[in-house]
């Protein structure tokens, strides 16, 4: 069946819930997104379909997560070329709205605030970046509610006589994004499970993102040392040796190209940096290593989890 294209909440409701009735579904995902897709997205969009009987995709670039509308209008669109990828992974809708349609009376009065949590790492580079991400956020999770269109929920089949299963994927290269969905979702009673989809990385071990292109062949060998640096400290932590951090920022900082902005180790939960970090004693648990810099022109973020 060929991926349907909706860009209104009223035809993306309706042309989910005739798809789950056809289907006999018992289960939806969810795979938002802000296009300029690459493998990163597709691996997203594989596992969606799965794990679900319908899956809808969201190609949406959110003003209210840029802090410079120079980046905003920076940011690549890719339409055609992101429709197509998801048609070969098997997703079923796409739902592209205009900004009219998710913001109808201009930038909304009332947002979902990150709190505490989105003030560190990203939020203190970025401000109101995570308070913009989690409000377009908790408005694609609702659009997406299966059962909320027409037919009525009692045409699903869905066991119990309930609404369908529903899920969400994210991508684990943006960690600290990934805690916040978490987080919101369950202090907000959202029904919907939050599933984590490991980071997709190129042959030579840079994340992927849609931001490496606009790196010069140049840059991007010099971003490596990112990913190098990451992998410094799995070794280290699987090892039960100290982590060395001032080690392997010293090795990024070396790379002239890079500027590096942070670099630390934190609980995978809370993002508090863990006492684990000081240089002489071996690494203990669980942890997640976060990195971010600009690489020339382009600020880029990586993470690993870290476990002895």
């Amino acid at each position: 069946m060929a991926t349907q294209l909706v860009t209104t909440a009223v035809e993306l409701r309706e042309a989910s819930a005739r798809l789950l009735a056809q289907k006999a579904g018992r289960s939806q995902g969810l795979v938002p997104t802000m296009g300029a897709l690459h493998e990163g997205h597709a691996r997203l969009a594989r596992t969606a379909v799965e794990q679900n009987d319908v899956v809808v995709a969201s190609i949406f670039v959110n003003p209210l997560q840029f802090g410079d509308a120079v980046d905003l209008d920076r940011y690549p669109r890719t339409l055609d070329a992101d429709l197509a990828l998801l048609e070969e992974q098997g997703v079923d809708l796409v739902f592209a709205p205009p900004v009219e349609e998710v913001y109808p009376g201009g930038e909304p009065l009332v947002r979902v605030t990150a709190g505490s949590l989105g003030e560190k790492w990203e939020g203190a580079s970025r401000p109101g970046h995570f308070d913009g991400a989690l409000t377009v956020v908790a408005k694609l999770l609702h659009y997406c509610i299966p059962g909320s269109g027409l037919p009525p929920a009692g045409a699903f089949a869905s066991g119990g006589g309930g609404l369908p299963a529903y899920r969400a994927y994210f991508g684990q290269k943006d960690a600290q994004q990934l805690a916040l969905v978490r987080r919101m979702v369950a202090d907000l009673n959202f029904p919907v499970e939050i599933v984590a989809v490991p980071t997709v990385r190129s042959a030579d071990g840079l994340a992927l993102s849609s931001r490496n292109r606009f790196l010069s062949a140049e840059e991007r060998e010099a971003a490596l040392v990112l990913s190098r640096a990451l992998r410094l400290l799995a070794e280290r932590a699987t090892a039960h040796q100290p982590l060395d951090l001032e080690s392997a920022r010293a090795m990024v900082e070396s790379q002239s190209l890079v500027g590096l902005d942070y670099f630390d180790v934190v609980d995978p939960l809370t993002l508090e940096p863990l006492a684990e970090n000081c240089r002489k004693v071996p690494f203990r648990g669980e942890g997640l290593a976060l990195i971010a810099a600009k690489v020339g022109p382009v600020r880029l973020i990586d993470n690993v989890p870290l476990s002895s």
